[in-house]
């Protein structure tokens, strides 16, 4: 009898289905921060080429440059930016209707390119002081380099 009702439960088990995920219940894997620092920085001047998966929690930009913040603040040593080239704004716009900045906070994205730690210098009364500080950028020069998860989407 114990042997007929152990088979009868593994025929259920055997007959279960499960539902496929929704993309919002897919796990996102994002890539560790501090990691890509720590390579970007023991790789200097050189840089770390591969693909990136981030959380974009600000934006801003300097001048025509804009750039994604993985953290609020960011000269956050633990963050990581993604540099998007000015003359990609447009094809933003074109695509998503938002410009970058407003696109892609609060957003999981996908970037392939070379982390690279960057040299950020303070400037006073509009000149560079001797005061610096090291960010770690993702430079983007073309709109296929970062997309979008669906994640989020």
């Amino acid at each position: 009898m114990k042997i007929v009702l152990l088979s009868l439960v593994f025929v259920l088990a055997g007959c279960t289905t499960t539902q496929p995920k929704t993309n919002k219940e897919i796990a996102v894997s994002y890539s560790n921060t501090m990691e890509i620092i720590k390579s970007a920085a023991g790789s200097a001047p050189d840089g770390v080429e591969g693909e990136y998966v981030l959380k974009i929690k600000a934006a801003g930009n300097q001048g025509p440059f804009v750039y994604l913040n993985t953290e609020f603040d960011y000269r956050d040593q633990r963050s990581v930016t993604v540099a998007i080239h000015p003359r990609l704004v447009p094809l933003f716009l074109d695509k998503y209707g938002a410009t970058p900045q407003e696109y892609f906070v609060n957003k999981s994205v996908s970037v392939i390119g070379q982390a690279k730690r960057i040299r950020i210098n303070f400037v006073s009364q509009g000149k560079p002081s001797s005061k610096y500080y090291f960010q770690t950028h993702i430079r983007v020069m073309d709109i296929a380099q970062i997309k979008v998860l669906d994640v989020d989407a």
